[in-house]
């Protein structure tokens, strides 16, 4: 006999309804995947260009720039193709852009390559997030929302621990050679395994039923109804809400977003500022330049990659506990927790980098500055990992009316791609100017968003995607 959840949803189908999910959410690790193996290529790949700061701010943050176009044009691809017909080509986009990041012949031919792979992962955050929550049952939906972050943070670690493996079997220095290959270029060419799992997971799950719904396919949006809500619930009920709340309603474009404040709708103001803030805190910087942070504080190419990846660990950790709490506490409560355990971390390890003394071309810190800093960068990776990088995802794909997902959510993602994009292409040269001074910005940005939250975020736990707007 199949047992139910409290919810009543049948523990049968909500097993099916995880194994969807996780695999919409690879997604999400080619992002975190992405995100953070070039943290290990980027020493290698300066060294081997012979480029500056500058230069390698632009190539490591141009992928953000495709990945804002992509989040850009995925909304519509969804509504006109289908959810998981979005992830394939995000997919396929993925893995050729991963085999040219691993034979560059030119500083700008590995930025050409990297902007694809940007727009592939662009469009995979936007789909990602819209589906779960198109699929999850919604006594649910937040922990299954958060399968997007877990994915994230497992692409992170996942890349940290492939770049380390790689890194020894190279002698301890990227820039020798494996097989024809310097060690960086197996670091970024590994990126083809994840997308080639992704492309074959996106052809097994199915389509989602709000889609199917729109599109006129009723009978497989019932079918698909079934596999994940089961068969005891009311179908006839189901299919209705669905159909109400679409009803009258065309496909949703861009236009549809506008409004009288300050030309979009509010809704689309909260999301694209949930966005903005989660990159402005700055914990990208950490992903992308940990590695070669921690070198400038005297510790070697080697083990900088692996103090990377416990940071890696630390916010696995934290997405767990977030997990365990979005539909408990909710999501709100996450979000004001995150933002004030991050703005003291932030400003702790400001105060730690001031005390930095410049020795030749780097900035050594003293022995306790230089672990009160690492100290803090890990609690400001646990409170990001509990909070906005688990609950700003799950907040998209859940928040915005039937009507306007799709587009509200390209609108927000793209955002969040362009924001990402601003911290990554500054750092080098703030942290250049005054590391202490850039993490003062970021604690700033931490402690602006808490009161963001407190005025202007709503609750969204428990919520029927069809009463949200």
């Amino acid at each position: 006999m199949v047992g139910t959840t409290p919810s009543g949803t049948s523990s049968e189908n909500l097993g099916h309804v995880v194994f969807i999910t996780a695999a919409a959410a690879i997604g999400g690790f080619l992002f975190g995947y992405d995100s953070a193996v070039i943290n290990g290529a980027v020493t290698g790949i300066q060294k081997h260009f012979g480029v500056g700061p500058v230069q390698i701010g632009f190539v490591v943050a141009i992928a953000l720039l495709g990945s804002a176009i992509g989040a850009w044009i995925a909304g519509g691809i969804a509504d006109r193709w289908g959810r998981t017909r979005t992830m394939q080509v995000a997919a396929i986009l993925f893995a050729i852009s991963s085999i040219g990041q691993a034979l560059p012949f030119a500083i700008w031919d590995l930025a050409f390559w990297r902007v694809l792979a940007g727009v592939g992962i662009g469009m995979a955050s936007v789909i990602g997030p819209a589906y779960i929550a198109e699929v999850a049952p919604p006594a649910y939906r937040g922990r299954l929302g958060s399968f997007q972050q877990l994915a994230i943070v497992l692409g992170i670690a996942v890349s940290q621990l492939v770049n380390y493996a790689i890194a020894q079997f190279a002698g301890g220095n990227v820039n020798n050679k494996l097989f024809g290959l310097e060690a960086w270029q197996w670091m970024l060419g590994a990126c083809l395994v994840p997308a080639l799992l992704y492309l074959l997971f996106s052809t097994i799950i199915p389509e989602s039923p709000r889609f199917l719904v729109a599109v006129g396919k009723l009978p497989m949006a019932r079918r698909v109804l079934a596999e994940v809500e089961g068969e005891h619930i009311d179908l006839d009920a189901r299919m209705a809400e669905i159909q109400n709340s679409l009803r009258s309603e065309h496909r949703p474009r861009l236009r549809d977003l506008r409004g009288r404040s300050l030309g979009l709708l509010p809704i689309v103001w909260i999301g694209i500022l949930l966005s903005v803030f989660q990159q402005f805190v700055g914990i990208n910087v950490i992903f992308y330049y940990s590695s070669a942070l921690w070198q400038s504080v005297g510790i070697n190419q080697s083990d900088s990659l692996l103090i990377s990846f416990s940071t890696s660990i630390i916010n696995i950790v934290g997405t767990f506990i977030a997990i365990a709490l979005v539909d408990r506490i909710g999501r709100k409560p996450l979000l004001l927790i995150g933002s004030a355990g991050m703005t003291i971390a932030l400003a702790v390890a400001a105060w730690a980098f001031s005390a930095g003394v410049p020795t030749g071309d780097t900035v050594r810190l003293p022995a306790t500055q230089g672990v009160v800093a690492l100290v803090a960068a890990h609690v400001f990776v646990l409170f990001f990992a509990l909070s906005w990088g688990v609950v700003v995802w799950v907040l998209l794909g859940e928040m915005f009316p039937n009507r306007i997902r799709a587009a509200a959510l390209s609108v927000a993602a793209s955002a969040q791609w362009v924001a990402n994009w601003l911290i990554t292409v500054s750092f080098p040269s703030l942290a250049e100017w005054s590391l202490a001074g850039a993490y003062v910005g970021y604690a700033f940005f931490a402690a602006l968003s808490f009161a963001f939250v407190w005025w202007k975020v709503k609750e969204t736990k428990g919520r029927k995607l069809e009463e949200m707007g």
